[in-house]
């Protein structure tokens, strides 16, 4: 089995390929190492007090598979043919690790075997990946990486990299021993001065150096991961092989209620989207391509779906995948694989949605099943007796025209960023919304027709009315948009209710609460009550003065940063307080501001604050430092009730 994967179909044809693949630990033996570190941890415990108890940093999410199994062991495989003999070789290392950066390693390694093929030489590969110095890469908590994820600013959280630098340069005063022997040896940029670092250029990536035979092999670690990430891939390759053939000669899809929510002519990437979404079997066919292409494909859709949200797919994918395999594949319930073997589109009943490289399109399976008449979807019948609950019957231009789901209009967006040369982390931190957005929603739905949601944990603390603010959820402009748009959605969230990742999400959910400093508010649905509605004075007012109480420590303004990224107007809509009509309003918004100017990641948040908003803050905050001294000075001399009939006075003018 494994020299199938490892020498895919026409490898010979080629002078290199890659593919990707995953193994399963046997979870019995995962079981029998699980009891004997219970049994270690159980008797260390009996000898340590609790006040001697470590303190397990945060970042713990991504370690854990949610009852799912064992971890799996990813595997980087490398095909490298020799042209000038008649046999091809090959070199597969396992890495327990969701991001396999380790490809010019590899290169040089396998030239390496070709030269010596014994054992000695693998243990030199090994030693030398394991010898990768990662400590002054810090670790950062669930908000930080979300933050770090959706933003392009480079020196995002650089403070913590100089942190993990000045303990290192404390650790070699004290120990002279720690120093390295030269700059060169370092696991991050280095001068020519021994001790001497700095931080990278870009947080989002590590740099570090991996020795290999002497050669110093550069590599660059991500600094913040998120599930279902796995490898090296391209949302803006994904997009374009699909979306430019769809925009030049577009071609109407099978209908399927789950699938083609906008109609016929519904963009092959929402289709893709909502397959897996649907726990649909989809695959990549890539006849006469590399299979590192298709592999590539399936990991990009795997992390596009997920959006660093949602898991349970690469659970189930098979980056690459053959006929002999194929038994395997279909006892696998909603699977996403790659192929290169134009076999697979002759079989509709092996998959539910074929996506075809070469050519850029996208084929729904005649074998596909019809969704079923769900209690959601009778309750939005019973509701909206003439309201067309999924467009299925839609043509093109119609289709167009009526964009009830919203995602004609968010991929234009996405065509448009894409067309603007944006990058990479854009259109990722736009599809992370987007898988946001989809849960919000799904939680309301539930909420709507099943009276709670098991999506949302902690509605009865958010609706206590702490800080005197109330609510919780996804909010709309009015209740018609809001009937509008679930309506349009039924289809694919009763869809979605019944899928691996839905219930992954729910314990995901659960174990992210216990971490929230914040919880007596729903600060992303006050959020979008200043976006999206039209408040009174007082509502507003009640909202910027809730979070200028609520928001203090570094981990609370992290919470609240994670609801206002830049693709979502960043602090504008906090910096609108500002301009409040009541003077405590803007004081509040100042102290807010204050806070982001103080924090590391706050900081780039202010700087992207438009220069309108920042005269504003400036100007309201030598208002409030005047009006202090003028109370502190007036109750010196006092004068204090000739202060308050002024007041009186100019409230009364005002009045008038």
């Amino acid at each position: 089995m494994l020299a199938e994967l490892m020498l895919p179909d026409q490898s010979h044809a080629r002078k290199e390929d890659w593919t990707i693949f995953f193994l399963h630990k046997d979870p019995s033996e995962e079981a029998d190492a699980a009891d004997e570190v219970e049994a270690q941890k159980d008797v260390k415990d009996e000898t340590v007090s609790p006040g001697d108890a470590p303190v397990q940093e945060d970042g713990g999410d991504l370690d854990d598979d949610g009852g799912e199994g064992p971890p799996l062991i990813y595997v980087l495989n490398l095909v490298n043919t020799k042209l000038d003999s008649t046999f091809s070789s090959s070199l597969w290392v396992p890495f327990l690790d969701t991001h396999l950066y380790l490809q010019p390693l590899l290169l040089l390694a396998l030239e390496e075997y070709y030269k010596s093929p014994v054992p000695e030489t693998l243990e030199t590969l090994y030693n030398a990946v394991n010898s990768m110095d990662l400590s002054f890469m810090p670790r950062l908590s669930m908000f930080e990486r979300h933050i770090l994820l959706a933003s392009d600013t480079k020196d995002m959280f650089t403070e913590k990299f100089e942190q993990m630098i000045q303990q290192r340069k404390i650790e070699e005063a004290r120990n002279p021993d720690l120093a390295p022997d030269s700059p060169s040896k370092l696991g991050v940029e280095a001068t020519s001065q021994k001790g001497r670092y700095t931080v990278p250029r870009d947080t989002h990536e590590f740099e570090t150096k991996v020795f290999y035979n002497g050669v110093p092999v550069p590599i660059k670690v991500p600094s913040a991961l998120v599930p279902e990430t796995v490898g090296d891939f391209s949302f803006i390759k994904l997009i374009q092989t699909f979306a430019t053939v769809h925009s030049t000669s577009p071609q109407p899809f099978a209908l399927h209620p789950h699938l083609t929510t906008n109609g016929a002519y519904t963009h092959p990437i929402i289709v893709l989207v909502n397959a897996l979404l649907t726990q649909k079997r989809v695959i990549f066919q890539g006849h006469n391509r590399p299979s590192g292409e298709v592999a590539e494909a399936v990991l990009a859709a795997c992390a596009l779906v997920s959006g660093g949200v949602l898991r349970g797919f690469t659970r189930h994918a098979f980056p690459y995948t053959d006929l002999t395999k194929i038994d395997d594949l279909l006892n696998v319930p909603g699977f996403v694989a790659g192929v290169t073997n134009p076999t697979f589109a002759n079989h509709p009943e092996w998959w539910d949605l074929l996506c075809d490289l070469p050519t850029g399109r996208m084929k729904i399976s005649t074998r596909l099943e019809t969704a079923p008449v769900t209690e959601g979807l009778v309750y939005f019948q019973q509701q909206n007796p003439g309201f067309a609950l999924s467009p299925t019957s839609l043509g093109g231009k119609e289709a167009m025209s009526n964009d009830p789901t919203g995602d004609s209009l968010f991929i234009e967006g996405i065509m448009r960023s894409i067309n603007s040369r944006h990058g990479e982390s854009v259109i990722r931190s736009r599809f992370r919304e987007y898988i946001i957005k989809f849960a919000r929603m799904s939680a309301a739905f539930e909420e709507t027709v099943y009276g709670a949601s098991a999506l949302y944990i902690g509605a009865s603390e958010a609706d206590a009315g702490a800080h005197g603010v109330s609510g919780h959820g996804y909010v709309w402009s009015d209740d018609a948009a809001k009937a509008r748009e679930l309506g349009a959605n039924v289809w694919r969230i009763e869809g979605w209710r019944t899928t691996r990742s839905y219930y992954a999400f729910i314990q995901d959910l659960t174990a992210a609460w216990e971490r929230r400093p914040i919880r007596s508010i729903d600060l992303a649905h006050q959020h979008d009550r200043l976006r999206s509605q039209k408040l009174s004075h007082e509502d507003s007012a009640a909202i910027y003065i809730a979070f200028a109480e609520s928001i203090r420590t570094y981990e609370e303004i992290c919470q609240l940063l994670t609801v206002t990224p830049g693709s979502n107007a960043g602090l504008f809509y906090i910096g609108l307080g500002l301009f409040h009509p009541d003077f405590k309003v803007r004081v509040a918004a100042v102290e807010l501001l204050e806070r982001m100017i103080e924090h590391e990641a706050g900081r780039s948040f202010w700087a992207q604050l438009s220069r309108f908003a920042k005269l504003a803050f400036f100007r309201v905050k030598k208002e409030a430092e005047k009006r202090s001294s003028e109370d502190d000075a007036g109750m010196e001399n006092g004068i204090g009730l000739g202060l308050d009939a002024r007041v009186r006075v100019g409230n009364v003018g005002r009045a008038s």
